[in-house]
């Protein structure tokens, strides 16, 4: 895990282009990545790296995952090594949100967004997911919105309830 997250923190002091570029060289060989991080057997975080500039992350998403609109208060990016992840980019209206746009990320492909970004997160098949995550400052600080419901109600975001739904997720699945 140490020369990922080297690969990463150094890519970093020159900003996002660079650990986009960074995890666009790590993610082009996912059998490193499963060897040095371990095949995924359940969905969940694992913190890489984490201080008040950077935070890096292995997500693995559980199969049909879904991860309802939020922000980060930061840039954010993310390659995916095995699996498909999903994401949806939502515009902040008057009104609350509203999707704008969607992209879509296989093995060896490399997803960005602002510090202003929102978005939500699916993993549209019916096995594992994972991505190495990287955001531009500290992933846990208090701060974050998520929005919830069919009117999508703005609410402050919950780490716990993070928790409980890659657990709820997870036992869907018997992992």
């Amino acid at each position: 895990m140490q020369p990922i997250v080297e690969t990463i923190r150094n890519a970093s002091t020159e900003g996002q282009a660079a650990v986009v570029e960074a995890l666009r060289s790590l993610t082009t060989n996912p059998g490193a990545l499963l060897r040095n991080l371990g095949e995924p057997s359940r969905g969940g975080i694992q913190v890489l790296y984490n201080d008040a500039r950077l935070t890096i992350l292995n997500i693995v998403w559980a199969p049909l995952m879904v991860l309802r609109p939020h922000d980060h208060n930061m840039w954010a990016s993310i390659g995916v090594y095995t699996g498909r992840e999903d994401n949806i980019y939502w515009e902040r209206t008057s009104g609350g949100i509203k999707a704008k746009r969607a992209g879509s990320f296989g093995v060896g492909e490399v997803g960005s967004m602002g510090p202003d970004g929102v978005h939500s997160v699916v993993n549209p098949i019916d096995k594992l997911t994972a991505a190495i995550h990287v955001y531009g400052g500290d992933f846990f600080a208090p701060g974050r919105t998520s929005w919830a419901g069919e009117n999508h109600e703005p609410q402050p975001f919950n780490q716990e309830g993070l928790k409980k739904h890659f657990e709820a997720s997870n036992a869907r699945f018997g992992l």
